[in-house]
């Protein structure tokens, strides 16, 4: 009996049953580094596995690696030149991955799971699954009924039914919810149909689910200028609301009170990412072609000219050069996009050095953004004439323009452009696991949990009573 009760240590398992436990998914990228650090078991490979494998946590991000689609994706060569850039460590590669798939999604910190959504005068924050607003309430889209006007400080917003907040979307003048069980809920104004109701006589006040998508999961939304996007869990797109343009993306310009499936996106795959700018619209797929269509206007679309599209169209520009984009930000007037191996690509109307390139002109199609070649980008964020980029490191780059403190830098000096990308030195003491940007306000949550604002605040839209703020503050929160 004593034997069979004797302890057992780590040393003792099955390296069969070790393996199962680092590649069960549920470890970040720091546990399985801190047990290699710690604990000789998860050094070595035991001669079970080729000798470029450094140790069993070493052949684990490499297994974990190829459950990434972002990854599965990419040929022999581009696979090869990420784990170069990673510098031949599967550990950083992984994180790599991990953290441009949690870029459009949830990030991971040590205070839970959290998301930070920036809208034209307002922020939406997740935590914990539960969703927080703050700024101005402009036509209920801070979702706290019609009495409130503004809210000075994050407040949790109340569903008509108890629910888990996966992802959420800040526009203009509506928002959009997804649950963890794949509902969606809206508020805002629905004059244009936006919000997905067909009652369009007055704002919602309050979150309401969308019914044309009850039974039909989502995972993800995008909430352009008058219109949304909506991504299935089955990689499908819906739209709705105002299609003046073409962003919708079902052929013509008529107006869709309820969403409806693209049906030209359905027939050609799966879609991994949407992104809404004010009139035009962007989705990638799972095999990385990215797709754009609506307003043609500054070249946002990154086809050359400024037609609209009223389909969705592939860019062929990343297509003749064999890239796979794995995420794209939608602007006002520009685009920024991010690869599967790390290199950021920029687009669109160049004023205010918005596209990084160290001038002010247009760029018709995507342009490498070689200032950050050297480094290896995780998420990219576009507004308002600025641009930020984050790294696998924590730290942030921006760029464009510098108003109101919106691009956080504290020395203006005569000028009020930046036009090559820049590092944050405000935010080098954090390491941030996601950014986003409104009309005149930005904000970040960092790898502990923590909120943080920057630029005007004329609207409480950083949750505090300061007008504005130069230097990131935090912003508390439950």
């Amino acid at each position: 009996m004593e034997d069979r009760l004797r302890s057992t240590s780590m040393e003792d398992l099955p390296v069969h049953l070790i393996l199962e436990i680092l590649m069960s998914g549920r470890l970040a990228v720091i546990d399985l580094i801190s047990l290699e650090l710690t604990s000789r078991t998860f050094r070595g490979t035991h001669g079970l596995f080729p000798k470029k494998f450094k140790s069993l946590v070493d052949y684990a991000a490499f297994q974990l690696s190829g459950l990434s689609s972002i990854y599965a994706s990419l040929h022999c060569n581009a696979q090869e030149e990420l784990l170069k850039r990673c510098n031949g460590n599967w550990k950083r590669l992984l994180r790599f991955l991990m953290a441009v798939e949690q870029s459009s999604d949830m990030v991971e910190t040590s205070a839970g799971n959290m998301q930070i959504r920036s809208g034209r005068y307002h922020t939406l924050l997740i935590n914990d699954s539960a969703a927080y607003s703050c700024g101005s309430s402009l036509c209920g889209i801070l979702g706290h009924g019609p009495e409130t006007t503004q809210c000075v400080e994050f407040t949790r917003i109340s569903f008509p039914v108890p629910v888990q907040v996966a992802q959420v979307s800040a526009s203009h003048n509506h928002a959009a919810f997804v649950t963890g069980s794949g509902q969606v809920f809206t508020c805002g104004d629905n004059s244009s149909y936006c919000c997905g109701h067909s009652d369009t006589g007055r704002p919602i006040f309050r979150p309401r689910m969308v019914e044309a998508l009850k039974n039909i999961p989502v995972k993800q939304v995008a909430a352009g200028l008058s219109f949304t996007m909506f991504l299935t869990r089955k990689g499908h797109v819906f739209t709705c609301g105002t299609n003046a343009h073409g962003q919708l993306g079902h052929g013509d310009t008529s107006d869709r009170p309820t969403p409806t499936c693209i049906e030209l996106l359905a027939s050609i795959g799966s879609i991994v990412q949407i992104a809404a700018g004010p009139s035009y619209a962007l989705a990638v797929s799972d095999d990385g072609t990215l797709y754009s269509f609506g307003s043609g206007t500054n070249f946002c679309l990154g086809h050359g000219e400024q037609q609209n599209e009223l389909q969705p169209r592939a860019i062929q520009s990343f297509k003749r050069k064999g890239i796979n984009v794995a995420r794209v930000s939608a602007g006002d007037e520009h685009v920024v996009a991010l690869d599967s191996t790390g290199y950021v690509y920029t687009w669109g109307k160049g004023y205010c050095g918005a596209l990084g390139h160290g001038d002010e002109i247009d760029k018709t199609t995507p342009s490498h953004l070689t200032s950050l070649k050297s480094h290896l980008a995780v998420q990219v964020c576009a507004s308002k004439r600025k641009t930020f980029v984050l790294l696998d490191n924590g730290s942030v780059y921006g760029f464009g323009w510098m108003g109101l403190g919106s691009l956080g830098f504290l020395d203006r000096g005569a000028s009020n452009k930046v036009l090559k990308p820049r590092i944050l030195e405000s935010l080098r003491s954090h390491h941030i696991s996601q950014i986003s940007t409104g009309l005149y306000h930005t904000v970040v949550v960092t790898n502990c949990g923590r909120v943080f604002g920057f630029g005007d605040n004329e609207r409480a839209q950083l949750g505090h009573a300061v007008r504005g703020c130069l230097e990131p503050t935090e912003m508390l929160h439950e």
